[in-house]
């Protein structure tokens, strides 16, 4: 369906060339730490952490980060610290594109209410000359009967004949 196509970006935000480099990191990084494949990969990630040091440390060796994983929970902190950044940049860049659209649908919002009135205006002059054209049909019919009766042609009322 064409219109799903046309109104999946609004046609007053910005996107592509258009914006910053910075912008275009936020929309990257929201969308990208923001799907599910992320999320599953940082799962995955965790569990073959945990998995791959538990079986270091089955055979009495020391793996390569000890029981309490310390060094995981370093990069646990670390990808913490940039996701709270990366919100806080994903939520300014939507409070933006938001603005955008309100900018947009205020604008429109004027423009449709204008031609609103116009198209309701016209609507009532065009009723206005169809009754005047039905008057004017009738008062032709009424005409065409009086004449065809003064020439004799057809009775008074009686509608007039036709072509056979």
């Amino acid at each position: 369906m064409a219109w799903q196509h046309q109104w999946r970006k609004p046609p007053t935000v910005r996107s592509g060339d258009q914006l910053s480099l910075g912008e275009r990191a936020a929309d990257k990084m929201r969308n990208g730490m923001g799907s599910w494949p992320f999320v599953f990969v940082f799962f995955g990630v965790m569990i073959v952490w945990a998995i791959v040091n538990g079986v270091l440390h089955v055979g009495g060796g020391s793996g390569f980060d000890p029981y309490p994983f310390i060094l995981l929970n370093l990069f646990l902190s670390m990808l913490a610290g940039i996701q709270a950044a990366a919100l806080l940049i994903a939520a300014k860049r939507a409070d933006a594109v938001s603005s955008e659209v309100a900018v947009h649908t205020e604008n429109n919002t004027d423009d449709i209410k204008t031609l609103l009135a116009e198209n309701t205006a016209l609507t009532e002059l065009v009723k206005k000359n169809t009754d005047l054209l039905d008057e004017i049909h009738l008062h032709v019919a009424n005409i065409g009967k009086k004449v065809g009766a003064e020439m004799g042609r057809f009775a008074p009322g009686e509608a007039p004949p036709t072509g056979t």
